[in-house]
């Protein structure tokens, strides 16, 4: 992937410039909808708290050439370690939604975890972008049979794993999105179901949670009935990070949900490093919730990360630009992951640890 300036949106010098123009493109509740946590967003806060705990160790006149960039996440090649999070009601930033997501993702050399509660079918987002569609998302909600149906069709579409959102049995409370009365409309978030109905009677359990009553037990029984890898999404302790494991977990994503769900808890980068020692080095991890450049992605790295998920990113990339727009946030990033790696005297993502960082009080 090229990290250099002059190439797709260049009139797009920083991420916070994107920011910018995303959020002037939508009317007030629709910012209010993808900006706002839960409660009084305390945990939205924390998250981006949490970087400024850890400052860089740099090592100079190291005599390295250019650092790498690639790493592997469940059996995908990627060319920066990053992946794009399964935010639904994506055709509300785009028309085009995660299928633009997607081949963004291709351009840039990674992956997209496409949305069950998305705009477009999962279908149309693969064939948009083969590889690139690497994952899908499923909520533990409603019946086997309906969860085993996703599953099926995600693996007949060509995904090469899973990622279970465990932390949504019922839908954040979000003051902002309560004080405008605003709910998007059920057809962003239905593209993957064949009538309104459906889909309001699946993912309306996010609003009014109904039986049955999901376990680890029960659904690792499940996922093995299925050939693909799977990672558990919304882990912030260590006794989920076994729970998770030991259900069958190939992989852990380390989130507290951007700060949507539960109020009041730690920061998803505060927990990362005791999750990383409960499970061992074996488990592949994802850190998502609150990252918001390039030097966020290497400290989450450096603490025990193999890749990071973006969704507020990837989302004002979308709203501002389409597919050029979130492209263009992948290549800043990587422009500025490349830039650190440097300045801190690594040869690549791959050299990356604790020793990198000093943990100081905020600033």
């Amino acid at each position: 992937m090229d990290t250099t300036l002059d190439h797709v949106g260049t009139e797009f010098a920083t991420v916070d410039e994107i920011r910018e123009v995303a959020l002037a493109q939508l009317s007030p509740p629709a910012r209010d909808f993808l900006e706002s946590g839960a409660g009084d967003e305390t945990t939205l806060r924390r998250n981006r708290r949490a970087f400024d705990r850890w400052a860089f160790l740099p090592r100079v006149m190291s005599g390295l050439p250019s650092p790498a960039t690639t790493t592997r996440f469940l059996g995908v090649d990627l060319a920066l370690p990053i992946l794009t999070a399964p935010f639904g009601a994506d055709g509300l930033f785009h028309p085009d939604g995660q299928v633009a997501v997607a081949r963004a993702n291709a351009a840039a050399g990674t992956a997209s975890i496409v949305p069950e509660a998305g705009t477009h079918f999962l279908e149309e987002i693969a064939a948009a972008a083969p590889g690139a569609a690497a994952f899908g998302q499923i909520h533990p909600l409603g019946t086997d049979e309906g969860f085993l149906t996703m599953a099926r069709r995600y693996e007949d579409a060509g995904y090469r794993g899973l990622c279970i959102t465990c932390d949504v049995p019922i839908q954040g409370w979000r003051d902002r999105n309560l004080r405008n009365r605003y709910l998007p409309d059920y057809a962003l978030f239905g593209g993957n179901y064949p009538s309104i109905e459906q889909a309001l009677g699946q993912l309306g359990q996010l609003i009014e949670p109904e039986a049955p009553v999901w376990s680890w037990h029960k659904l690792g029984g499940l996922l093995a009935q299925t050939s693909l890898p799977w990672m558990a999404k919304g882990i912030m302790t260590a006794e989920d990070a076994r729970g998770a494991v030991a259900a069958g977990a190939s992989a852990l994503a380390v989130s507290n949900h951007g700060g949507r769900q539960l109020d009041g808890q730690r920061a998803s980068l505060d927990v990362l490093p005791e999750i990383r020692d409960a499970v061992g080095p074996d488990i592949a991890i994802a850190l998502d919730s609150g990252v918001r450049r390039g030097a966020d992605v290497v400290k989450a790295i450096a603490l025990g990360a193999d890749v990071v998920v973006i969704g507020r990113l990837a989302a004002y990339g979308l709203a501002a630009g389409g597919e050029a727009g979130v492209l263009r946030v992948l290549q800043l990033l990587h422009a500025e992951i490349t830039n650190i790696l440097t300045l801190l005297g690594r040869g690549s993502v791959a050299d990356l640890n604790r020793d990198a960082l000093v943990r100081v009080e905020a600033y």
